[in-house]
């Protein structure tokens, strides 16, 4: 008999069959706020708070790996306040949330060229990232100044460095070679991946980890993604099948 996992509003999951490595894109947070007539920070304040729920259930069901995209290159775009704004959160992020994700466990990496961020953002990540590297438990991926098309840029790059230097022989590149190249090396391709916010793109975001991803696109704004609203994806999730190209 399948083990049963109750979250609190009632759907039933099956815990043999949750997802290993889930992807979220944590849309909505700007038009949240504009919904409410708040500046857009508070809707990405309260993103940290979805954020952080979305961690413990992860880790409360034994859900191993959680990818989140966090800040895209291309949000270097927006308005300049709003950038600054944004970093100082990250910064907030990194210290007020490493007591309890250390409590519970949770092993902090991230992926992207985070080390372009001003020093305090990129400080606060090292630190947080060093604090939990010994934890054992969920394993919680930031992607942070990340962009799916720059991390295949850059992983073919670093292959034709070891194919000039003679580290890598050409006729030997497999599917595999590649992924041993991308920041997600060693990592499992996510098996679901959540957009919640009402848009139906991926916008960049793990490209090629997510081949075989099953998709849920939901109109809820990400603040207001809850314990709810992940039990209801992973739901969708089991009720479909996986041929992964297959009949």
């Amino acid at each position: 008999m399948a083990a049963i996992l109750r979250p609190p509003h009632g759907v039933t999951l099956d815990a043999t069959a949750l997802p290993t490595h889930v992807a979220i894109i944590m849309d909505g947070n700007r038009r949240w706020a504009r919904a409410r007539r708040m500046p857009a920070i508070e809707g990405h304040r309260r993103g940290i708070v979805a954020l952080r729920e979305i961690t413990r259930a992860c880790s409360d069901w034994g859900i191993p790996m959680l990818t989140v995209y966090g800040f895209s290159t291309e949000n270097w775009k927006r308005d300049k306040t709003e950038i600054s704004l944004l970093l100082d959160l990250c910064v907030y992020f990194a210290s007020t949330e490493l007591a309890e994700l250390d409590r519970n466990g949770v092993r902090v990496n991230v992926i992207g060229r985070y080390d372009l961020l001003p020093l305090a953002s990129k400080d606060a990540l090292d630190r947080l990232v060093a604090k939990t590297a010994r934890n054992t438990g969920l394993i919680l991926n930031l992607a942070v100044n990340y962009s799916a098309r720059t991390e295949l840029r850059d992983a073919v790059a670093r292959m034709m460095q070891d194919v000039q230097a003679g580290a890598l022989a050409p006729d030997a590149i497999e599917e595999q070679t590649l992924a041993s190249y991308l920041t997600t090396a060693g990592m499992p391709d996510p098996d679901l991946l959540i957009r919640p916010g009402g848009e139906s793109r991926l916008s960049n975001f793990l490209l090629y980890q997510v081949a075989y991803a099953e998709l849920v696109m939901l109109e809820t704004f990400w603040p207001d993604f809850g314990r709810d609203a992940f039990a209801d994806a992973i739901a969708e999730y089991q009720r479909r099948r996986r041929r992964f190209a297959g009949a």
